[in-house]
């Protein structure tokens, strides 16, 4: 076991893991890592779980001491880190020193890091999961951002020896994170929208507003306009969903969505891109892509095993 001191929390720095999946019918979202196949990547980089906490850093990163030594990895966006000044490589395993320093600064491409250690980091599990959400002041460090101060432990490593120093391939990772548009199945309420709205939905480009945030994607664009005007009963509602308020202003639900909605939901964004969902930054342009169900779940298959063949050994 070693431990981590916080010596600047940057902007946004949480504790997450894959979310507390199974409780969505008592009002508790999951929550968990914006961007899931970041995580899954630099635990998998430091031989963890997929779903051992790790720190999600968001905008600006922050500077962490560590008291042991200690194996990490950074993954998502890239926040030009160094270790004791030195240029600390991305998408890699990295051995660290007892008394090393490193430091993140503000991301330069995307939204959201990843800093992963072998063993994770050992904070207690609240509804089967350490992922802090922020809203209702749940998991993690008390349910709060990390600051100055702080200080975490990390768990128990695997008895297995960490192995050969590893990477991601540049080639798996290009194609885990695509260029383009955000892919999109229709809506279950997609008939409340006309033809010529869809049409408008799918071919606009769309503005991340600077008010986003884990718990919604607000875009800025044409209004939508609604075929139907009569209200939605509330019923249960998933990250990806893409709702239209009054306003016409859609929102795309993220992971700290609520667990139910009225607005009608005109498309939702394909599992496989839910990842680019936590990479989006504010004042970003995006475009949405309509997908078949059954291209969905054929491009989530792909994912799963680019996931499986993207670490290599170091060179």
């Amino acid at each position: 076991m070693s431990r981590v001191r916080i010596l600047e929390g940057g902007f946004l720095t949480t504790v997450q893991d894959l979310g507390r999946s199974g409780w969505a019918h008592l009002g508790v979202p999951a929550a968990g890592a914006a961007d899931a196949v970041s995580l899954r990547l630099g635990n998998r980089l430091c031989g963890n779980a997929d779903g051992a906490p790790a720190l999600e850093l968001t905008l600006v990163g922050g500077a962490f001491a560590f008291e042991g030594p200690a194996q990490i990895a950074l993954t998502g966006a890239d926040f030009t880190a160094t270790l004791d000044g030195r240029p600390a490589p991305m998408w890699a395993a990295l051995a660290v020193a007892p008394g090393q320093v490193l430091q993140l600064g503000p991301a330069r491409s995307g939204t959201r890091g990843y800093l992963c250690i072998r063993g994770g980091f050992a904070v207690p599990a609240l509804l089967g999961s350490a992922a802090t959400h922020l809203l209702i002041g749940l998991g993690g460090l008390a349910g709060r951002p990390l600051r100055k101060g702080d200080t975490l432990a990390t768990g128990p490593a695997a008895a297995a020896d960490a192995g050969p120093p590893r990477c991601v391939s540049p080639d798996v990772l290009a194609r885990l994170f695509p260029a383009g548009p955000l892919r999109a199945t229709a809506g279950p309420q997609a008939h409340f929208f006309g033809r010529a709205t869809l049409d408008v939905f799918f071919s606009s480009p769309w503005r991340v507003r600077e008010s986003s945030d884990r718990m919604g994607i607000r875009l800025a664009g044409p209004a939508l306009e609604r075929r139907r005007p009569d209200e939605l009963l509330t019923e249960g509602v998933s990250a990806g969903a893409v709702q239209v308020p009054r306003d016409g202003q859609p929102i795309v639900l993220h992971v700290e969505h609520p667990t139910t909605g009225g607005y009608p939901k005109i498309a939702h964004v394909i599992a496989a891109d839910g990842h680019r969902l936590g990479q989006l930054r504010p004042r970003e342009e995006i475009r949405f892509e309509p997908v078949a169900p059954e291209r969905a779940v054929a491009l989530l298959r792909e994912q799963t095993a680019l996931l499986d063949t993207a670490i290599r050994e170091a060179e």
